[in-house]
């Protein structure tokens, strides 16, 4: 990863601290989460109580004749922290910009029980956007499924976890700059002078925290670390973005690879210079404008969406 200059429109992240790990700072941290935006004439909130450890948000159009795709999202924090609030921002922008539901998915975290239960949480939630879709305004044959960072992996692992299932199918996987492999604690490359926010530190408490044990150990569970799975054939088709400076970009560009030679469309965009979470950081950069629209466009184009 050395010798990548950081994006001219990103430049100040180099300033920008590692994100702290240690269990009273994680402690400090989910206590100070962002609470939820407040509900604007266009766009509908409701927080929908699934089961004793599932919640989703549903964001809606305030007016839609016919039923709607959906978008199932998984919020990151390393599998650390994270609520799904804290992008409550981008959600009501999906909703506005394409006319979609979105779920965005509370979830128990690798803090507070180990993997799959954060999966079989978002499956808890998946299954109910189907079963309810009558009732939600929801079109079931078209939902997506998507998450940032640690979000985006378990995106990734319930989209094989639900064809395990043999149930209900998203259609789509939206995965942004995903946490896929916990052997990446393994390589020394890890070690990037140029990471910011997410560090190799970090990354190994969250994995570590997550699977319950040393990561990049033999028997990691796919639906773990869904980079482990092998047989990647049937699964829905992909949007994989990353930076060239984020600690997941060899692993992401590497999973995108693998969906492609299983016959899963995977279309990868990678974004020079950009580190982990640059999108949260600058919101209002040109390279963060495209980067979004760039899933507003594969999002539309997977939904049928005219």
């Amino acid at each position: 990863m050395s010798g990548f200059p950081y994006h001219p429109e990103l430049a100040r992240v180099r300033f920008m601290p590692s994100i702290p790990t240690n269990k009273l700072m994680v402690k400090f941290i989910r206590s100070r989460m962002p609470r939820g935006l407040d509900p604007s004439p266009d766009v509908t909130v409701d927080e929908i109580v699934l089961s004793p450890t599932v919640s989703i948000r549903l964001f809606r159009p305030a007016r839609f004749s016919r039923t709607i795709p959906a978008l199932l999202w998984m919020h990151g924090g390393g599998h650390l922290f994270g609520v799904p609030e804290q992008d409550d921002r981008n959600n009501i922008a999906f909703v506005r910009e394409l006319g979609i539901a979105v779920a965005a998915v509370r979830y128990r975290l690798g803090s507070d029980a180990p993997a799959p239960v954060s999966v079989e949480d978002c499956y808890v939630a998946l299954k109910a956007l189907a079963d309810r879709d009558s009732e939600w305004g929801i079109d079931s044959e078209r939902i997506a499924v998507g998450g940032a960072s640690a979000g985006g992996g378990v995106a990734a692992a319930l989209a094989f976890y639900a064809l395990d299932q043999g149930g209900i199918q998203p259609v789509f996987q939206l995965l942004v700059y995903p946490m896929l492999d916990d052997r990446t604690v393994l390589k020394p490359e890890a070690a990037s002078k140029y990471l910011r926010a997410w560090t190799a530190k970090a990354n190994k408490r969250g994995w570590t925290t997550y699977t319950g044990g040393v990561p990049g150990r033999s028997g990691v569970s796919e639906y773990a670390a869904p980079a482990r799975r092998e047989d990647l054939f049937g699964l829905p088709p992909a949007w994989i973005g990353v930076g060239t400076l984020d600690l997941f970009r060899d692993e992401d560009i590497e999973y995108a690879r693998r969906l492609n030679d299983a016959g899963v469309p995977c279309e990868s965009f990678v974004v020079p210079g950009a580190t982990h979470g640059f999108d949260q950081v600058f919101p209002d950069a040109n390279v963060v404008k495209d980067f979004w629209q760039q899933q507003v466009n594969a999002l539309r184009a997977a939904l049928i969406i005219n």
